[in-house]
């Protein structure tokens, strides 16, 4: 049947997205496969990276980690170290990919980001979370003004509130001491803080905290059981106070509060909000004075630094909360100041590129090699794909490349035990970032666990850059008494290709700087392939498309009449038959 629709189909062939139909010669101006870099970068590939050998590179080389890799050391005797060695690269290959950032623009684009230029040009915002954690207090000036005013202000009330929650000061409506807090939010206002006080556990210094983002009543449900309204404290986080999931889930945690305080103005002893829009805010039964503020210059991946982090500021402190800052400060200034080939983010965006638009990598994945750091991937996956999944450029052409990867990870050594297979043996390449310090702020039984962890840690990428040859695998087999019939057997499911590529960050210990650093090392990583990729990173128009049909679905699923043909015919039997079965319950 004929597809008689307008829409441009878009296919995905083995080099990413493909336009069909009319607009499939368009390209646009500033196209990254057109440039002359790309190009030279293209033509090495194809001549040379079937004979790239990382095991012959080591042996050949040996200062190949002195020169392929990076260590920050931080004010606080601290370090940061990438290794970037083991991977499918050679000196022609960084200085074609250094090269090709340049050609780009990354150094003006970024240089344009830390001015306050409104560079997020279909929301005509600034990009300005790098001003949230400005410790050297730099003015940035966005629209005449200098932001850092009010990021001061915001900053000095988090650090009052914090200390009186945490002190005793501020108390609960029967006079006993905040014990819990409930983070109500969604996306950004969700992962960030989740991630990081998940990671600092290790630093608490106040109450215990909670964190409630899906609309399914069960996530509020599991979590108000084991509290004590008298001791709870609720931080309400939704810039414009009418996100749905998170207005719904504060408006029930309202009515489960004043099940047992009876009394409407207690709700403003036990309710805080994280917004700009004072009317709603007051209009829930929040004293506008506990409203604390957050700009539009502030994209929702990267709030974290913001008032969006009070959830974080009441769990460690406001002095350890100034730590993160001050670590995500130190990558700043390293991103901003370091040239190219000294400079970590940049480091990380091109590796990525590299592996993405030439080896065609459909994935990266996050391994950090300490619990604490566990949501850490989950993390990023938001900050990755919602920034740089997009097939639009700047200029609003499709793209002919691909962009941003799908991002993702689980902890060591869980992860070993249940996808490692995949990126040993499997038929895709997967670039790969492992995590881990040196020291364990957990030091059981001697060290013992954080010294297996480490082994590990340093085995795995190893292992998958060395991988075992037929001849190695047929001594094992051979050294365990199996004959020869059993070795033909047997030994093609032995053999491991090595020759995958992986990256190994290395702390002394996670601590609020470390983390901070870290953190910023992976937003500025994305920045720059952005601007490779000519997109974007700052608006999420994807997100929205879905939120607008459900608002539809919602109204219809609450009327008991049958749909004929709202929808698609899949749509309209699924509405139907939950209708159906909610009409006979």
């Amino acid at each position: 049947m004929e597809n008689k629709s307008n829409t441009q189909l878009l296919m995905f062939g083995p080099k990413g997205l493909i336009e069909s139909g009319q607009r499939s010669s368009t390209v646009a101006d500033n196209c990254l496969t057109k440039d002359p870099m790309f190009q030279k970068l293209r033509q090495y590939h194809d001549e040379c990276a079937n004979t790239m050998v990382m095991n012959d590179m080591f042996d050949n080389d040996p200062k190949r980690f002195e020169k392929f890799h990076l260590k920050l050391s931080t004010p606080y005797y601290g370090f940061l170290l990438f290794d970037y060695s083991k991977n499918l690269i050679d000196d022609t290959i960084m200085k074609g990919l250094l090269e090709l950032a340049q050609s780009r623009g990354v150094e003006s684009m970024r240089d344009r980001m830390f001015m306050g230029e409104k560079i997020n040009f279909t929301e005509n915002r600034a990009v300005l979370h790098i001003a949230l954690r400005n410790r050297s207090n730099r003015p940035i000036m966005v629209d005449g003004q200098n932001v850092m005013i009010d990021v001061n202000r915001v900053l000095n009330k988090m650090q009052e509130f914090s200390q009186q929650i945490i002190d005793g000061v501020w108390t609960g409506y029967s006079g006993k001491k905040i014990t819990d807090i409930v983070n109500i939010g969604i996306g950004g206002s969700d992962l960030g803080p989740v991630m990081v006080t998940e990671a600092l556990k290790h630093y608490q210094k106040g109450p215990n905290v909670h964190f409630v983002s899906n609309i399914d009543g069960t996530h509020l449900h599991e979590t108000l059981k084991k509290l004590n309204p008298e001791t709870t404290l609720f931080i309400i986080a939704s810039k414009t106070f009418t996100t749905q999931e998170t207005i719904t889930n504060a408006e029930s945690a309202r009515d489960w509060f004043l099940k047992h305080a009876h009394d409407k103005s207690h709700v403003a002893k036990h309710f805080v909000a994280l917004s700009t829009n004072k009317e709603k805010v007051t209009e829930f039964g929040i004293d506008s004075n506990s409203m604390f503020e957050f700009w539009d210059w502030v994209g929702g991946r990267y709030s974290l630094w913001s008032a969006i982090g009070l959830s974080i500021c009441l769990f460690i402190g406001f002095d350890q909360f100034e730590q993160l800052l001050e670590g995500a400060h130190f990558i700043d200034e390293h991103f901003r100041r370091a040239p190219l080939a000294q400079n970590l983010p940049v480091l990380m965006a091109l590796l990525g590129v590299w592996y993405i638009n030439f080896y065609d990598a459909e994935t990266q994945a996050i391994l950090p090699y300490d619990q604490y750091l566990h949501r850490f991937a989950a993390y990023f996956q938001q900050g990755d794909m919602e920034s740089n999944g997009k097939y639009v450029t700047r200029s609003g052409q499709t793209v002919n490349y691909r962009t941003g990867p799908i991002v993702w990870g689980e902890p060591g050594t869980n992860g070993q035990h249940a996808f490692y297979q995949l990126i040993h043996q499997g038929t895709r390449l997967i670039p790969c970032d492992f995590i881990a310090p040196i020291k364990t702020l957990n030091p059981i039984r001697g060290g013992l666990h954080h010294t297996i962890l480490l082994a590990n840690y340093l085995a795995q990428t190893e292992a998958l850059m060395r991988g075992k040859s037929s001849e190695q695998a047929e001594k094992e087999l051979r050294d365990q008494g199996k004959n020869d019939e059993e070795i033909k057997k047997i030994l093609p499911h032995k053999i491991f290709e090595g020759n995958r590529p992986t990256n190994s960050f290395l702390l002394d210990v996670i601590s609020p700087f470390n983390l901070g650093a870290l953190i910023a090392s992976y937003e500025h990583k994305i920045f720059v392939q952005g601007v490779i990729w000519d997109i974007n990173s700052y608006d999420q128009w994807g997100v929205e498309l879905g939120k607008q049909l459900a608002k539809t679905i919602e109204k219809e699923l609450q009327s008991k009449d049958l749909l004929i043909d709202t929808h698609d015919c899949s749509t309209n039997a699924l509405i139907n038959m939950i209708k159906n079965i909610d009409n006979q319950s």
